[in-house]
């Protein structure tokens, strides 16, 4: 059995800039202020940590009143964000969760920093989120290690406790944090560069296997089924 976690943004799409016009629009909605995110870093965090920084840099208070003022506003704008900013699923990705699914011994997963909602939303609306029963999400988490404990736990949930061994667990993204979340569990990483991160950048981080994009995953699936073979 195979457990494989899926980040969203920059691995299995590109939104065009839907999440941070969304986020950025939320502030101005709730606070009536022109928001400044310069200097904000946003690729591989989780939402949670985002809005923290930018309440910091726009003179807010980090409150549990205002992270949910600005949350309903962002789930509420980001419909349109996503219609206006003429995004795409990345190369490769469909015909890859098709070969998964069609697996029974695979169990797809998310590893993101996008809020739950916000993720849904994102993967509905490119047709994706049927790929996906479980997950880590960054509600909550300001550090994406705590967000790929929270999808590990979520996959014991699902397959029971101890049923699957490390070597069989696959966290897949676009940056740099993604590998280090997946060593924080002891996950094999799948790294791609079709996010901000260049090749050569997610190469000095050592995943365990780097593509440019999905286009050809064959090497990625004869890894999967030389693991079933030596255990078959």
């Amino acid at each position: 059995m195979h457990i494989i976690l899926f980040d969203i943004d920059g691995t299995l799409i590109s939104s065009g800039g839907a999440g941070k016009s969304a986020i950025e629009a939320a502030l101005t909605e709730t606070f009536d202020i022109t928001p400044d995110s310069a200097g904000v870093p946003m690729a591989g965090r989780t939402d949670r940590s985002i809005v923290r920084d930018l309440f910091v840099q726009n003179g807010l208070e980090n409150t549990e009143v205002n992270w949910t003022r600005v949350l309903e506003s962002y789930l509420r704008v980001l419909p349109n964000y996503l219609q206006q900013c003429e995004g795409q699923v990345l190369p490769g990705v469909v015909a890859l969760l098709d070969v998964l699914r069609t697996r029974e011994n695979c169990h797809l997963g998310l590893l993101t920093g996008n809020i739950e909602a916000g993720a849904r939303l994102k993967l509905k609306y490119y047709g994706l989120l049927e790929f996906f029963s479980f997950g880590g999400f960054g509600d909550h988490c300001y550090d994406r290690n705590d967000v790929a404990r929270e999808a590990w736990d979520a996959s014991q949930n699902l397959v029971g406790e101890n049923a699957v061994d490390q070597k069989r667990v696959w966290v897949i993204g676009d940056t740099p944090a993604d590998i280090h979340c997946g060593r924080s569990i002891g996950a094999n990483v799948l790294a791609v560069a079709t996010g901000w991160h260049s090749r050569e950048i997610l190469e000095t981080e050592k995943p365990d296997l780097l593509f440019d994009d999905f286009s050809d995953p064959t090497r990625f699936l004869q890894v999967l089924s030389e693991v079933d073979f030596c255990e078959g």
